[in-house]
């Protein structure tokens, strides 16, 4: 069972989108923070054992997210929680369809989610085809017993039949926007909006 901390060094690479200087700020250090913590209190809330949760966090972007929700559990019920990293860019259905070449990242899955209850999780959730992804590489890995999706950003424009359980914040965007959770410079976590 892999120790959840938001130190785990999962995510040491996670968040360094670059965006202008000119974006919004839609969601600071301080926010992450309170907004990971209510999704850990939702988490336990639905399941107070949490014996049977496998928290499986989306390269790359979910993976910081995972791992503060992660430490927030552990914080909240003094116990570890499994948490692994999923890469779903070979199971993904638009990469292919645009003639792009993918790279995979590495898949850590130190464990099985058969019979387990699943938590996804990803930073930022839009039109629904990235979790319908992690849906089908999760079951590579067994049958879970239910699956359920945390994301730190809601911002709309589905298009699939997805539905968020468990949501940090929803933002209302257009389109065209890009909504990123990058690394400051200084090492701190913000959602941006351009």
């Amino acid at each position: 069972m892999a120790k959840a901390r938001p130190e785990s060094g999962f995510g040491a690479n996670a968040g360094r989108e670059s965006l202008p200087e000119t974006a919004t700020v839609v969601l600071d250090a301080a926010g992450i923070e309170r907004a990971t913590r209510r999704i850990a209190h939702e988490i336990l809330e639905s399941d107070p054992e949490l014996d049977d949760l496998c928290l499986v966090a989306i390269e790359s972007g979910g993976i910081p997210v995972g791992e503060l929700i992660a430490g927030h559990l552990l914080e909240l019920r003094s116990r570890e929680i499994r948490l692994g990293a999923l890469d779903v860019t070979l199971y993904r259905d638009d990469v292919i369809a645009h003639g792009r070449r993918p790279i995979p990242r590495p898949t850590r899955m130190p464990f099985g989610v058969g019979g387990k209850r699943v938590v996804l999780i990803d930073d930022v959730i839009f039109t629904g085809r990235t979790i319908r992804a992690a849906m089908d590489a999760a079951i590579d890995f067994g049958r879970p017993a239910a699956i359920q999706v945390a994301t730190l950003i809601d911002r709309g424009h589905r298009e699939l039949p997805i539905r968020v359980d468990f949501v940090g914040k929803n933002i209302p965007t257009a389109r065209s926007q890009k909504v990123v959770l990058r690394r400051r410079p200084e090492g701190e976590l913000e959602v941006v909006v351009q």
